[in-house]
């Protein structure tokens, strides 16, 4: 079944599967983690709409393409354009607050940095951007005091707080409008706290959003992309 934003409550949702606009390196303890560096500004990529897909069970990952890594991050919907636009416009812009996993070929990546090349393969391949449902911003409250939380069979490998941003969500999406349109239906991923890892077929994973979203993923499985 195609991706389709979906709100927790159940109440429709007519925006359409739009591309996700995301931010590297964007929690001090994750930059670390990596071994890299602060960027004097925000580290922006783009997944395309056929990344998008639903976080439930099963997660495919592809097979025979190297490690793939989970990040856990806060993820927005966009309900109106915004384009160049100043912190004031960006929360009323703000359709719905989720959970996604940025899923990563961590050696791909890693090839790609070496040979001084971009990240796409690596970042933007399709069901690479799982999302949650929905949640409508007003059942929310602070964007930036949000905890974030993946178990992977049974163990806590990521815990964090979007208070630990380096740029903070209003900022962030302001600063990408002054590059990249946002329009309805586009997801924003925020950048994601330390203890990222891979993921094996088998896998069963639990990922949360403060007490505001528990997803269970049963199981993750592979898919053969040859």
């Amino acid at each position: 079944m195609a991706y389709a934003h979906r709100f927790i409550d159940g109440a429709p949702c007519s925006l359409p599967r739009g591309k996700a606009i995301c931010v590297g390196l964007n929690y001090a303890d994750h930059v670390q983690e990596m071994h890299s560096q602060r960027t004097a500004e925000p580290m922006l990529f783009i997944k395309p709409p056929t990344a998008l897909v639903a976080l439930a069970s099963p997660l495919m990952i592809p097979a025979g393409l190297g490690s793939v890594h989970y990040e856990t991050e806060l993820a927005l919907l966009v309900g109106a354009p915004l384009t160049g636009c100043g912190e004031q416009d960006v929360l009323p812009a703000i359709a719905g607050v989720g959970v996604a996993l940025d899923l990563t070929l961590r050696d791909l990546q890693n090839e790609l940095k070496q040979a001084g090349q971009p990240w796409e393969k690596a970042k933007g391949w399709d069901g690479s951007c799982a999302l949650s449902p929905f949640l409508k911003p007003g059942q929310v409250g602070d964007l930036q005091n949000l905890r974030l939380r993946l178990e992977s069979n049974g163990e806590r490998r990521q815990d964090g707080n979007t208070r630990q941003m380096i740029t903070p969500v209003v900022p962030l999406i302001s600063y990408m409008t002054r590059f990249f349109t946002l329009e309805p239906g586009d997801v924003v991923l925020t950048g994601t706290p330390q203890g990222v890892g891979p993921l094996t077929p088998g896998d069963r994973l639990v990922v949360e959003l403060a007490d505001l979203i528990r997803l269970e993923v049963s199981e993750v499985r592979a898919r053969d992309v040859t």
